[in-house]
């Protein structure tokens, strides 16, 4: 078994987080971990490692054209848990967070899906389609191997977000819009408001996520929220680099990556 410490204890801050979203597999594996050590170096705090899956639910058209290469590639449930011993080897320190829909999950079963992530070191894990009150068993199985379940609270969560909340383990991701990824931000008034009604039942910090893809909205999210999650704009990047990977300039590719996180965080 892979020595691990909590998520808490990898964790640096509660403030200011930045969470990037990387699908496992992207373009390849040994990608994957390049990028995400270039995510750290430009100040991620926490990754959300994604699963590719068939059927997302809440994943729009640029995150599924990931998926869709990961899963050619021969990615699965399985190897990408077992990538997060190869991030630690090749010095990543950040909390890791499996994001997986539950089929995948059910398929493996319960208690070989956290035997694995235990065994692989995994802090944390997300479940974005398993409803909160479905979810005791796994978060009781989670809190038993000391790995955090990630909730989600959205704005038509509004008669569950107390409940939710008050029970958020790690961080709390909220979804600022309805919807699937990759959309345009529509952060108005009555999203604000949302955002600022869940950090006053959350006992961890509150990450935004869904529409994130500019400096402005970084900005944004950071006056009235602890984090900002960043998915789609981050696959896009990658797609940029695609080009430059197939023909063999990766150091060209992981520069260029590298800089325009760099701006879209500043």
């Amino acid at each position: 078994m892979l020595t691990k410490t909590s998520f808490q204890g990898k964790l640096e801050k509660t403030e200011d987080l930045f969470i990037p979203f990387l699908v496992a597999g992207d373009p390849s594996p040994s990608m994957t971990i390049a990028f995400a050590l270039r995510l750290q170096q430009q100040g991620a705090d926490v990754l959300e490692l994604g699963v590719p899956y068939s059927d997302p639910l809440a994943d729009g058209p640029t995150i599924q054209r990931a998926a869709r290469r990961a899963l050619n590639a021969g990615m699965s449930l399985r190897k990408a848990i077992e990538l997060v011993p190869q991030l630690r080897k090749h010095g990543l320190t950040i909390p890791v967070v499996i994001f997986t829909y539950y089929n995948p999950v059910l398929r493996l079963g319960h208690d070989q899906f956290f035997e694995l992530l235990e065994e692989n070191g995994v802090e944390g894990v997300l479940i974005p389609d398993l409803p909160f009150e479905e979810s005791e068993e796994i978060r009781g199985q989670a809190e038993s191997k000391d790995i955090e379940f990630i909730s989600l609270v959205a704005p038509n969560s509004e008669q569950r977000i107390k409940q939710i909340a008050e029970n958020a383990k790690g961080f709390l991701y909220c979804v600022s819009t309805l919807g699937v990824t990759g959309g345009e931000n529509k952060m108005t008034g009555e999203s604000l408001a949302f955002i600022k009604k869940v950090k006053e039942y959350s006992p961890v910090p509150v990450a935004v996520g869904f529409g994130v893809s500019t400096n402005e909205d970084v900005k944004i999210v950071r006056e009235h929220a602890d984090g900002v999650i960043i998915g789609s704009k981050i696959i896009r990047l990658i797609e940029n680099e695609l080009d430059k990977i197939n023909s063999g300039e990766k150091s060209g590719a992981l520069k260029s990556f590298s800089n325009s996180i760099a701006e879209l965080v500043k």
